[in-house]
């Protein structure tokens, strides 16, 4: 009789956080890991959920990134990674992490926003953006503020599978006409 063990299924973790802090707040972009956690959202295929992290949760969210057998983001090397720097001796640069961003950057020459990806090839938008997560923060609107960084966390998880699945994300270029980037070697 011949029995196959069924594969373990690959761990990715999407993830994405929002900030306490403003880079004003702070004294600038260089200040990135002044800006504090407020909120983190995960999305783990192993268990197929989200979590929601806040700063008190930070070593449970660091093991679960730790965990993972890929990190997907959009441009958590540039910021959300260095947020994370002060809560953690572990060097986080070294997980297996993918940045859409850091791709994205790579392959146009120049950035583009997940708005700027989502609008095109997943016909939606995000739901606010960081300045009003952190005046929700401010306001003590956590609830608010958790949902906008799920509503990233589940664009971010989205684009990938259709970049990964299509070999393509859209965007729409200067001249108003609907562009591709090449994921093909995603």
């Amino acid at each position: 009789m011949n029995s196959k063990t069924p594969e373990p299924q690959r761990n990715i973790v999407y993830f994405d956080l929002e900030t306490q802090k403003s880079a004003r707040e702070v004294g600038g972009w260089s200040h990135i890991d002044r800006m504090k956690l407020a909120i983190a959202v995960t999305y783990s295929t192993a268990d197929q959920q989200y979590a929601t992290f806040q700063e008190s949760d930070v070593d449970a969210l660091i093991n679960q990134l730790k965990e993972a057998d890929c990190v997907v983001g959009f441009n958590i090397k540039g910021f959300d990674y260095v947020v994370l720097r002060p809560y953690t001796s572990d060097n986080l640069w070294k997980l297996p992490t993918f940045d859409m961003l850091e791709h994205v950057r790579r392959t146009l020459g120049f950035r583009l926003s997940l708005d700027a990806l989502a609008k095109e090839t997943l016909r939606e938008t995000k739901s606010a953006d960081g300045l009003q997560s952190l005046r929700w923060w401010k306001a003590g609107k956590v609830d608010l503020v958790s949902e906008y960084c799920r509503k990233d966390v589940e664009i971010t998880k989205r684009l990938h599978e259709y970049a990964c699945q299509n070999g393509h994300l859209l965007f729409r270029g200067r001249d108003g006409r609907v562009r591709r980037v090449n994921t093909a070697r995603w």
